[in-house]
């Protein structure tokens, strides 16, 4: 009886997020200190070996059971990603790859890398700089490039001059920089996507990634911090406004990109916050690929879940 008790706290304890409890180790080299810093680093250290493998496992079994693109049709390929153990992001993460799968039309064809989110969901891939890359070339397998689609949402901390922060506990560290992602999407031939960034400082991905068939909106400028993320909400501000909000209702994404970022600039000043300037970006070939999508896009709102994010804000 004792040890089957064990075994159930054990199985609880690994479905629990690893907390951020040490500073981060060095991963470049170099006088600045940012030497390396757009290969896009990344560093493990003490991970369990069974959780290795079980993590495997999950990835191995969800890039398998993609489908690949249908003849004749724009499809999306939704790829959602939690860099980051604190819990907010995986909740985020989760909730934002149903919401765009269904506007997208991407059932069978999306990818939620996102840990633990501390309320016993159940487990799916870890995110890491790692299994994006390599679910971002298992798309790239699938997909017809002339005309189908990725819609990838990554949702992190964010380092101004650096990127996207991966951060797993004590046991996963890296940053994923504009040019690392660019260098990934333009090699695997990535041609048309819709990028949303929800991180602080993720406005510096505009000026690397943009291209007259791409899509960007980000939580904030690239020199402003971006707000909601602390480890208890469910979402961060760019989240809940924009995916749990705005991406919810039958309207094109341009007035969505503006009707979140309307909400944003409204709680930022009843907080009476630095304003995060998201920005937004749609090049001018876009229409091609999106008005197929946005014809098929569901006819009915879907009500938000979760807690709202200006949660934060109360005293």
């Amino acid at each position: 009886m004792l040890l089957s008790l064990c075994g159930a706290g054990a199985a609880l304890a690994q479905r629990q997020p690893p907390e951020h409890t040490t500073e981060w180790p060095g991963l470049v080299s170099g006088d600045s200190g940012i030497d390396g810093m757009e290969s896009g680093p990344e560093l493990q250290r003490g991970r369990a070996p069974q959780a290795m493998l079980a993590d495997q496992r999950r990835l191995g079994t969800a890039l398998a059971t993609l489908q690949p693109e249908r003849k004749g049709v724009v499809d999306a390929y939704v790829l959602s990603v939690a860099l980051d153990s604190d819990p907010v992001f995986a909740r985020e993460a989760r909730e934002s790859g149903r919401v765009l799968t269904r506007r997208f039309d991407a059932e069978g064809r999306v990818l939620v890398l996102a840990g633990p989110d501390g309320r016993g969901a159940a487990p799916l891939p870890g995110g890491s700089i790692t299994t994006l890359t390599l679910a971002l070339a298992r798309i790239a397998e699938l997909m017809n490039h002339e005309q189908d689609v990725l819609v990838l949402y990554v949702t992190s901390h964010g380092a101004p001059d650096a990127g996207l922060a991966y951060h797993d506990g004590d046991q996963g560290f890296g940053v994923l920089p504009p040019a690392r992602l660019a260098e990934l999407l333009d090699g695997l031939g990535i041609r048309n996507r819709l990028l949303l960034l929800s991180a602080c400082y993720s406005g510096a991905f505009v000026k690397r990634l943009i291209s007259d068939t791409t899509a960007i909106l980000t939580a904030a400028s690239a020199t402003r911090a971006s707000f909601g993320c602390r480890a208890e909400n469910d979402w961060t501000f760019f989240g809940d406004a924009l995916v749990n909000h705005a991406l919810r209702k039958p309207q094109p994404l341009a007035d969505a990109a503006e009707e979140a970022r309307r909400t944003i600039i409204g709680w930022e000043r009843a907080g009476r916050l630095d304003p995060s300037m998201p920005q937004v970006t749609i090049g001018d070939g876009v229409g091609a690929w999106l008005a197929p999508l946005e014809a098929r896009m569901p006819k009915m709102a879907t009500a938000p879940v979760g807690a709202p994010a200006t949660d934060a804000l109360k005293p």
